[in-house]
């Protein structure tokens, strides 16, 4: 026994000498690791062959010689374990069966995918705060290495979209709704979504991928109709208009009412729902007098009212499905229609047509001439009975109304303008109106609007309503800037020259009516004193107006020679004393003369700047004893001189026949 025992390792080593063998059987590879040499070397017995069996990974090993090769670059993703089954064989016959296992280490080579590219989610409006919108599972993205934590970041692309969602964290991407939503104003929203397998960007290696996410906010039914217009709205909350109008008394409008400030409409608060509307009275038409259509809301009537009378309605408006509705309020004012008269928005309409047109051509607008011209008036007071309004032209054979456009009613020979006055008759309320329409005929049909008639150059067939017509123009601004400029300097002028008449015909007493004498410098006829030598007697008119002065006393004035042979009429006899006053006022020159007239009284003749300029006489008279020779003063020489100041004054037959000593100028 002892002797087997001592036989055994040389037994063992004859026997391994026989069979195939390798020194390692376990290896790790990383992926993607090209492979630069033998994987293990074979140990194989004389008259033996080495072959790779059935259960080796298939295209992953090579046998070259007596080495084992990795014939591939691994990959974690296909393969974690690759296997090489080794069979030895003498013949046919397998000696020896070996294992060789290559375990893949797995490395971060594959990025993270989102399991879509664009996903569109529909949101309810009145979803809850704080509520997951989309779960986890349907937006986390797949990442193939072995245990990657992702993270995920959540960018706007439509401008203030991220104050609405957000994700839950940085590693779970579920989508959660942070504030109320609005789909008047935020009907839909895009973000991006991004995952990342490492925390840090800047990280080596890092993969990334991205997905669209689409939400689009559904209406929830929130408001009740609203009528419109609305006086007040804030997208939430609309405080509704109150309808108002007029109808005839007497008489039944077949069409709808024509109400202020729209007609009865209302629409849903909820615009994205948008469901139909349904109108009906609540209250106020006990009597029956009128309908309202439950689709559109038209006021008619069914019967007239024979007097005048006030209506006020409730008016429903309620959604189709019964959500919600809404209440507004009708006054309709029914009011004698007689005298209300019709009204024109224009006082001119201006057309054109060609020359040579036959009867029943229409008139085109000169504004627009590719459109018609209409003349159309309106009944301020009930818009209803605008239908009821009939047109004619009351003064002009060439042409007709034809309801509100204009046809000629005879061929146009003659190129020009023609006015043509439109009476408008209301039929219900027989009130009329009218209104002047000019027509152009020309050769070619203008393709701008036409300017003022004055510079249109009428050659003929024009019918021009009485009255001027030139107020009812239409002028542009600078066109009126220019007319306003004209004027202003035309009436400039007028004040100047006005200035100038006043200053010429008045100047010599305007410092006696504004209180201050007149004071000259110089007196060429040496029997007149200055002021602070002479006693001027007031005057004996009223004390406001601007009176001559008085006859001086005819002791302070030396006795005058005598008088030269009267001038004929319309000339003035030259004198030295023509020289300028050195001291008087500016531009005025004052002669005064010793002629004496046979009345008793001296003239003093004021001059203007200009010789040939309007001059005043006035006569200063002194009593009939200084006519006469003696230096006393007397009672009845001082009524001679007021007599010839009146006859002066054009009060006396002087005005008539002049005096032989009377001066024109």
């Amino acid at each position: 026994m002892g002797s087997w025992v001592l036989l055994l390792p040389l037994l063992t080593a004859v026997a391994q000498a026989q069979v195939c063998s390798v020194d390692n059987t376990f290896f790790q590879v990383e992926e993607n690791t090209e492979p630069s040499g033998p994987l293990v070397d074979i140990n194989i017995p004389e008259g033996q062959q080495v072959t790779l069996g059935p259960s080796s990974t298939p295209f992953a090993f090579r046998i070259q010689g007596s080495q084992l090769f990795l014939n591939v670059t691994p990959d974690y993703e296909e393969n974690t374990i690759l296997q090489a089954h080794l069979e030895c064989r003498r013949g046919d016959t397998v000696v020896t069966q070996l294992r060789v296992f290559v375990s893949v280490l797995d490395v971060n080579d594959n990025p993270p995918v989102f399991p879509f590219e664009v996903k569109v989610e529909r949101v309810p409006e009145d979803t809850k705060v704080n509520s997951t919108v989309i779960p986890e599972e349907e937006l986390e993205a797949q990442d193939r290495d072995k245990d990657n934590v992702l993270f995920y970041t959540l960018q706007e692309v439509t401008p203030g979209a991220k104050s609405f969602f957000s994700l839950v964290g940085a590693n779970r991407p579920a989508l959660r709704l942070d504030r109320p939503l609005d789909f008047d104003k935020w009907p839909h929203m895009t973000f991006q979504l991004l995952v990342r397998d490492t925390r840090e960007e800047n990280a080596v290696p890092s993969h990334t991928d991205n997905a669209t996410l689409v939400l689009e906010v559904q209406p929830a039914d929130r408001r009740p109709p609203w009528f419109l217009p609305c006086i007040y709205s804030d997208n939430y909350v609309c405080v509704h208009a109150e309808y108002h109008g007029a109808i005839p008394t007497g008489h039944k409008l077949l069409g709808p009412l024509i109400l202020q400030p729209g007609p009865i409409y209302a629409v849903d608060g909820d615009r994205g729902i948008n469901q139909r509307i349904i109108y009906s009275f609540l209250e106020g038409n006990e009597e029956g007098n009128f309908v309202i259509n439950a689709d559109s809301g038209n006021l008619t009537m069914t019967r007239s009212v024979p007097s005048p009378k006030t209506f006020v309605f409730l008016v429903k408006g309620e959604q189709a499905d019964h959500a919600s509705y809404s209440v507004t309020k009708v006054r309709v004012e029914a009011r004698n229609a007689s005298g209300s008269l019709p009204r024109f928005p224009l006082s001119l309409y201006r057309g054109t047509v060609a020359l040579g047109s036959g009867v029943g051509v229409a008139v085109k607008d000169a504004a627009v001439p590719s459109q018609l011209l209409r003349i159309r008036a309106q009944d301020p007071e009930f818009p209803d009975l605008n239908s009821a309004i009939t047109y004619k032209i009351t003064n002009n054979s060439n042409f007709r109304m034809n309801g509100e456009t204009v046809l000629t009613a005879a061929p146009l020979a003659l190129a020009g303008i023609f006015y043509a006055e439109v009476q408008a008759n209301n039929t219900v309320t027989s009130g009329t109106a009218s209104t002047v329409m000019e027509i152009q005929v020309s050769e070619q049909e203008p393709t701008t609007p036409t300017g003022s008639p004055g510079t249109g150059g009428v050659t003929g067939g024009i019918d021009q309503p009485g009255g001027s017509h030139a107020e009812d123009q239409r002028f542009s601004q600078a066109e009126m800037g220019a007319l306003g400029g004209v004027l202003g300097g035309l009436l400039l002028l007028a004040l100047l020259a006005l200035l100038i008449l006043i200053h010429k015909h008045y100047g010599p007493q305007l410092p006696c009516c504004s209180g201050k004498a007149l004071e000259p410098s110089g007196f060429d006829n040496k029997a007149f004193l200055p002021d602070h030598e002479a006693n001027w007697a007031p005057a004996p008119s009223p004390a406001p107006d601007c009176a001559l002065p008085a006859d001086p006393p005819a002791s302070q004035f030396p006795e005058p020679p005598a008088p030269p042979s009267p001038p004929r009429p319309g000339r003035v006899p030259e004198s030295p004393a023509t020289a300028r006053d050195g001291g008087g006022p500016e531009g005025v020159r004052s002669i005064l003369t010793k002629e004496r007239r046979p009345e008793s009284g001296y003239k003093a003749v004021w001059f203007g700047e200009d010789i040939g300029a309007e001059a005043d006489v006035v006569v200063l008279n002194t009593p009939a004893s200084d006519a006469d020779g003696a230096g006393d003063s007397g009672s009845g020489s001082e009524g001679s001189g007021d007599e010839d100041a009146d006859a002066d004054l054009g009060g006396g037959p002087h005005d008539e026949v002049p005096s032989a000593d009377s001066t024109y100028m």
